[in-house]
């Protein structure tokens, strides 16, 4: 089945079609049909599934007829993260190309003053963070009055975030006449209870369990012991091993994104981070460098495990075993997208043996596991000494043979034509000469701790 199905106008048809798609996800094909209709739509979806394009296509549509009026928006998107908003608002530049929507993004990090110029010349579609909206909802910067469709993505993502409060408060402030989206890969009570409130006779459909991962991805367990450095060592190894073009590297903590980009880069590796110290510009700017290929290596914290919409990203790293076992699905479900092959590695020492235990049950299957050479595992210490006793040891053999050759050179009775052409005396070696070899060696064997962490 393809997009010209769906009641789609012949606009937006060209705009899916020159960027590259023909064919709808499960996802799109449920929801843009009951968007389409005015229905209120419940979404049980884990990312990955092309939930965004399943309710900006639509609404591009939707929208297509009428007018903004100044600060008051006529839909309402609300995302978690400033990450997630700025990737919705991609999704309608990029489908909505041959239309005249306007798009306000509110989110912090950015400017204060651009946000309210845009919504006093009046917005089609808003798409903002909970927190920032409410800012300038107080400063009367913008009112709801307007809305005719509003969408709560990741609703599962904003209990976690604390946010249920905020969007409420929101959700009080619309209309009573309002077509409501909401989207999420679990359903909590929490969230079941805000549906029931706010969502009228919604068209109910779920895509997949989210304990389920998506078929295209070849999954790989790394168990081995080992302290943090080796656990470095590994990944360093398997980047190398798989020929890696792109890759996100999963870390459960901030400091450890630092530490193990650090790491990367110092070894050589094109790699940038993300996590949530980082200012909203410089993470833009981190994400652009990352989709044009500028650079190949991203390591993030789980700010950035859900909703990041990059294409064609090969392979994905789990540098920790994730405490919560539903963010393996969502960081795992960076690859493999719409189809696509991918692959996933996730590193396991002793030390993660209690989050390991609790993912395995969750998915309730096992994580094939993949063996690395031993090489891989040796300390560098152990390496750089085993490397230093070759070097000694191949000196020593060096030394050896040339003490030989100059004895056997010097008892063995000379002719008279050697003794016509050799009439200089043999120079005595300095110990400084007979050191130089191992001196040299020595300097090539060794490297500097932090190098080769």
């Amino acid at each position: 089945m393809s997009f010209d199905y769906l009641g789609l106008s012949d606009e937006l048809l060209s705009a899916i079609k020159d960027a590259g798609y023909s064919e709808p996800t499960p996802i799109q094909k449920k929801a843009i049909s009951g968007v389409l209709q005015g229905r209120d739509i419940l979404g049980i979806a884990q990312t990955g599934t092309g939930k965004t394009a399943g309710f900006t296509l639509p609404m591009i549509d939707i929208l297509a007829q009428g007018r903004a009026r100044a600060r008051m928006p006529r839909s309402l998107i609300l995302e978690p993260t400033r990450e997630l908003a700025a990737q919705v608002e991609e999704s309608f530049i990029k489908y909505g190309k041959n239309s005249k929507l306007s798009c306000a993004l509110l989110i912090g990090g950015t400017d204060f003053v651009g946000q309210v110029k845009k919504l006093d010349k009046g917005v089609d579609v808003l798409i903002a963070t909970p927190g920032r909206l409410l800012d300038h909802m107080q400063r009367g910067n913008v009112m709801l009055s307007g809305v005719q469709i509003l969408v709560v993505d990741e609703a599962d993502r904003m209990l976690d975030m604390g946010f249920i409060p905020d969007i409420e408060k929101i959700c009080k402030m619309l209309p009573k006449k309002i077509q409501s989206l909401f989207f999420s890969a679990t359903m909590p009570s929490e969230v079941k209870k805000l549906t029931d409130s706010f969502l009228k006779d919604p068209r109910e459909f779920e895509v997949s369990s989210p304990t389920q991962t998506a078929v295209t991805i070849e999954q790989h367990l790394v168990k081995f012991k080992g302290t943090d450095s080796i656990k470095r060592q590994v990944l360093r190894h398997l980047l190398k091993a798989e020929n890696v073009t792109n890759a996100i590297i999963f870390c459960n903590r901030k400091k450890e994104v630092k530490i193990v980009n650090k790491s990367l880069q110092v070894h050589g590796f094109s790699a940038s981070e993300l996590h949530g110290d980082l200012h909203q510009s410089t993470r833009m700017e981190v994400l652009t460098a990352f989709k044009e290929g500028k650079t190949k290596i991203l390591v993030a914290s789980d700010v950035a495990a859900r909703g990041l919409d990059i294409p064609d990203v090969g392979h994905v790293f789990n540098f920790d075993v994730p405490s919560n076992p539903e963010d393996y699905v969502h960081r795992i479900g960076r690859t493999g997208r719409a189809g696509k092959k991918g692959t996933s590695f996730t590193l396991s020492t002793q030390l993660d043996k209690k989050y390991l235990d609790g993912l395995l049950k969750f998915l309730a299957k096992e994580i094939p596991l993949y063996n690395v050479p031993n090489e891989a595992l040796e300390d560098n210490k152990t390496q750089r000494q085993s490397s230093s006793e070759a070097n000694n040891s191949a000196s020593k053999h060096h030394q050896k043979t040339k003490n030989t050759s100059r004895h056997n050179s010097i008892n063995k009775k000379p002719t008279k034509k050697q003794i016509h052409h050799d009439e200089k005396p043999i120079k005595k070696e300095t110990s400084q000469d007979s050191n130089s070899l191992e001196k040299t060696l020595g300097m090539g064997g060794h490297m500097p701790d932090f190098l080769t962490r």
